[in-house]
């Protein structure tokens, strides 16, 4: 079996072939574009017979990579590029040197390969996560207005300012140019993202509504048809975890730990795992911080802790929590009812 290694840059792919007694066979490279990984698969088969497993860091453009040389035959891995690091420390970085430590691991059996979801939960994750692009967007500009409003002395007397009322008090609203203009185009950008944000939520509705995963998620606390959905699709296969720590670990909310003989202390949230799916449970904490079965921990956290740090993290415990009760829904095939609850939590 032939091992190559591959380091994406923009414009071209390094290129590195062990062989299975792990000598050096070739360093090329090959233009970052679909002829250009079609006339490598080719110039490889043409002088190396056999099997060839190839690996790539995760990056922009490494699924690209995957998929387009595993269509030529070839055996691709998607390696971790964290723990890539922490096996291969460098003290002299060069696209070639990562070529070649990427083949050595290969050579080696050592590549901590992630887990590459199919093309429907690719295209399912894309569409959540373009709505959340966009919600981003749309907060991001009503920030700037009632910025605005702050800096000429204009309290907001009305609750929605982008309501029925708070329109028409923009509409009259007295600020110099150029806030006014800025407003304006504010404003109307705001309509086209409301627009553009509830398109893309029926096809959510659309696409998902035969998602399995999702009724259950919506029995938990916190947890509505949007959030479920994106939690769902950013898991993707529940099996792939064996436990629920497993599961807590993928998220990166769980906290950082650094133990050296007597030494033990805990960090802030590692924060590995898909920044998605991390906005989802900590949106659904934030909703469940009232239920009656999280609502006492969560405030005594909360007051533990003090004023400043509480709130935050008494939330993310309450994610970990969230987090650990929907492996037990999503492996049992079960509504979120936990064991010893006084009453009913779920229809």
């Amino acid at each position: 079996m032939l091992h190559v290694g591959l380091d994406l840059s923009r414009k071209r792919v390094d290129v590195c072939l062990i062989s299975d007694q792990g000598e050096l066979v070739d360093e090329l490279a090959a233009p970052f574009d679909e002829d250009g990984l079609r006339r490598l698969s080719e110039r490889v088969a043409a002088k190396h017979a056999g099997r060839v497993r190839a690996v790539v860091e995760s990056m922009n453009g490494a699924r690209f990579v995957h998929d387009t040389l595993e269509a030529h035959g070839w055996d691709v891995l998607v390696a971790d590029a964290q723990r890539v690091k922490g096996l291969a420390p460098l003290a002299c970085k060069t696209d070639k040197i990562d070529a070649r430590v990427l083949a050595e691991l290969s050579f080696r059996d050592l590549v901590p390969a992630i887990w590459l979801p199919d093309p429907r939960i690719r295209r399912e994750r894309e569409l959540a996560r373009f709505r959340l692009h966009l919600v981003r967007h749309r907060s991001s500009l009503k920030n700037r207005i009632h910025s605005t409003l702050i800096t000429f002395g204009k309290p907001c007397p009305v609750s929605d300012l982008f309501g029925v009322a708070g329109r028409k008090l923009l509409e009259r609203l007295a600020v110099p140019a150029p806030w006014r203009e800025n407003v304006e185009a504010s404003v109307v950008l705001i309509d086209q993202l409301d627009r553009q944000i509830d398109a893309v939520a029926s096809e959510l509705k659309y696409v998902g509504a035969d998602h399995p995963y999702v009724p259950l998620l919506m029995t938990a606390p916190g947890v509505g048809w949007l959030v479920g959905f994106s939690i769902a699709c950013e898991i993707g296969d529940i099996s792939r975890f064996s436990s629920p720590t497993k599961l807590c670990g993928y998220t990166g909310l769980c906290p950082r730990v650094i133990q050296s003989g007597e030494v033990d202390r805990r960090g802030p949230i590692s924060k590995h795992g898909p920044k998605y799916l991390r906005w989802a449970l900590f949106e659904a904490a934030l909703n469940a911080c009232d239920h009656p079965l999280y609502k006492e921990r969560y405030e005594r956290t909360k007051k533990r802790l003090g004023r400043q740090r509480g709130p935050k993290v008494a939330q993310i415990e309450l994610s970990r929590k969230l987090t650990e009760a929907i492996w037990h829904m999503l492996t049992r095939n079960q509504p979120f009812a936990p064991a010893g609850a006084p009453f009913r939590l779920a229809a």
